[in-house]
C-alpha cells in the first residue's frame, strides 16, 4: 500500500486529535444502579423520539446536529459548490447523512424485529428513501452524497469510503430484515448495483462531483481496518443479493489478496478486529468497519470465514469495552457554548485543488471550531464515543463477552438528557438497546 506522505499524515492526525477532548482512559466503573426493563425501555424511548424530532429532516436524511427547536442552518447550494466551508462539507449540519442514515437503520430495523410495529417499517422505508436520494444528487456514477443544501439536489463536492460503506450496509440491512415490498426491494437492488459497478470500474476509489478539487477522494482498495471490512462486506452483499457469479469471485479473491505493511489478508485484517493504522483517541467511526464485518459473519456459511469474522467481531469487542465507562464524566447540566453557525469557519476557508488542500483547509477550521464550540467536545468525547463503543460490543457473536457490561451500557443510555444535546450522534443508543434485548434472550 503506497505510504502517505508526510504531511498528508500530519493533517490526518490533526484531524483525529483536535477537537476531541484528551481525556484518559477509564474502567468500568462496578457500582452502577439496577435498571428495570420498564425504565430502560422509556431512556431508549426519549432518544427515539428525540432523534425523530430534530434530527431527521424534510429529506428523510439524518444530520449531524440542531438547536432545541430542531433548526439548523442549511449550506446553499452556491456554498456546496465553492466548497464551503470545506470540499468535504466537514463540521456543517448535513456532514454525515449517508453515514447516518446507513448506520441507523440497523437501529430501526431491530427496532422493528422486536416490536413488529408498522410505524418502525415506515421509518426505517423514509431512511432507506433518504439514503436514495443520496444516491441520484451526484452528476458522477458511483457519487454517494453526505447531504444536500437549500435546493435540495446539491450535495458536497466530495463522499468518502465512511459515507458509502453505511450507504451500502443501511440497505442490505433492510433488505435482510424482510422489511421492503417486492417492488421497493427491486429498486433499491437495482441501484446498489449500478453503484457498486460503478465503484468496481473506478477501482474501488470513490468518485466526487465534477465541483470537486480532486477526482476522487479515498478508496476501499486498502489493506486496513477502514478498507478491508468495507470492500468485502459490499462483495459479499452484492452476491447474496443477485446471485451474479462475478461478485463471488472478486469477494474471494479480494478476501485472501495481501498487502499493506506488515503485509496481510483481507481477511486476515477483519480477524484482527479494531486497529487503526494511525493511533484514535476516539475510535467511533470504527463501528463503520465492525458491522460490515458483522454483517459478513451473518451471511458467510464457509466455516473458516465465518470464524475469522467471529474472531474480529469478539477482539472488537474487548477493545472497545474499556471506552463505554467514559458516559460517567458527561455532566448533564454543564452548558458550555456550541457554534450553530458554523459559517463563522469560513473566514479561514481558501481555494482547494487538491483533497490535500480540502484536508488542510478543514484541519484549519477545526483547531478554531474546538476553541469555538467547547460544547462540541463534551459531547463527541462522552457522549457519542461510549455509545458507539457499545455499540461495538453488542455485535460480538460470544455473548459472554456483553454480558457482564450490560449493566455498564444501559446505564449510558439513561444518564444522558437527549433533548439538551446539539448533536444527533447518540442514536446508536436505540441500537445497543435492542441488542441488548436480543442478546438477554439467547442467554435465559
Amino acid at each position: 500500500m503506497r505510504q502517505c506522505q508526510p504531511k498528508r499524515g500530519m493533517t490526518l492526525m490533526l484531524l483525529v486529535f483536535l477537537g476531541l477532548c484528551s481525556f484518559q482512559k477509564l474502567s468500568l466503573a462496578p457500582e452502577c444502579p439496577p435498571h428495570s426493563g420498564t425504565n430502560d425501555s422509556l431512556n431508549m424511548e426519549k432518544a427515539h423520539q428525540e432523534i425523530w424530532r430534530r434530527f431527521v429532516d424534510e429529506h428523510n436524511i439524518l444530520i449531524d446536529f440542531a438547536d432545541s427547536a430542531g433548526t439548523f442552518a442549511r449550506p446553499t447550494a452556491d456554498e456546496f459548490r465553492e466548497n464551503k466551508p470545506n470540499a468535504l462539507g466537514w463540521w456543517t449540519p448535513t456532514e454525515n447523512g449517508s453515514m447516518f442514515n446507513g448506520l441507523y437503520l440497523d437501529g430501526i430495523c431491530q427496532r422493528w424485529l422486536h416490536r413488529h410495529q408498522e410505524t418502525d417499517r415506515i421509518k426505517a422505508r423514509k431512511l432507506a428513501q433518504g439514503l436514495l436520494l443520496l444516491a441520484s444528487v451526484g452528476d458522477t456514477p458511483g457519487f454517494i452524497g453526505r447531504g444536500v443544501a437549500t435546493d435540495g439536489k446539491t450535495p458536497p463536492s466530495m463522499g468518502s469510503n465512511d459515507q458509502t460503506s453505511p450507504w451500502f450496509y443501511g440497505l442490505w440491512r433492510y433488505l435482510y430484515s424482510g422489511l421492503p415490498e417486492p417492488e421497493e426491494r427491486r429498486k433499491i437492488i437495482a441501484k446498489m448495483i449500478e453503484v457498486a459497478n460503478a465503484l468496481q470500474s473506478t477501482g474501488w476509489r470513490l468518485p466526487t462531483t465534477t465541483y470537486s478539487p480532486a477526482r476522487y477522494r479515498n478508496t476501499f482498495a486498502t489493506f486496513s481496518w477502514e478498507g478491508a471490512p468495507r470492500l468485502l462486506f459490499i462483495l459479499k452483499a452484492m452476491h447474496q443479493l443477485t446471485n451474479d457469479a462475478k461478485w463471488d469471485k472478486l469477494y474471494r479473491e479480494a478476501a485472501y489478496e495481501t498487502g499493506g505493511a506488515p503485509q496481510r489478508s483481507r481477511l486476515q485484517i477483519c480477524a484482527d478486529g479494531m486497529l487503526f493504522d494511525i493511533p484514535k483517541q476516539f475510535r467511533w467511526t470504527g463501528v463503520t468497519s465492525t458491522v460490515d464485518v458483522r454483517a459478513l459473519w451473518e451471511m458467510e456459511t464457509d466455516p473458516a470465514l465465518r470464524a475469522a469474522y467471529e474472531q474480529g467481531l469478539n477482539a472488537s469487542a474487548r477493545s472497545a469495552v474499556v471506552d463505554v465507562a467514559r458516559w460517567h464524566l458527561f455532566d448533564n447540566n454543564d452548558r458550555k457554548p456550541f457554534l450553530h453557525n458554523w459559517r463563522t469557519l469560513n473566514q479561514w476557508w481558501k481555494p482547494q485543488h487538491s483533497e490535500q488542500d480540502a484536508l488542510d483547509v478543514s484541519a484549519t477550521q477545526l483547531i478554531e471550531l474546538v476553541k469555538l464550540s467547547p460544547r462540541r467536545n463534551q459531547e463527541l468525547g462522552l457522549v457519542r464515543e461510549p455509545l458507539w463503543m457499545a455499540w461495538i460490543v453488542t455485535l460480538a457473536p460470544d455473548t459472554t463477552l456483553i454480558d457482564p457490561y450490560r449493566t455498564e451500557m444501559l446505564g449510558a443510555i439513561a444518564h444522558f438528557q437527549y433533548d439538551r444535546l446539539a448533536y444527533s450522534q447518540f442514536f446508536p443508543a436505540e441500537t445497543v438497546w435492542f441488542r441488548l434485548q436480543k442478546n438477554a434472550k439467547k442467554i435465559r
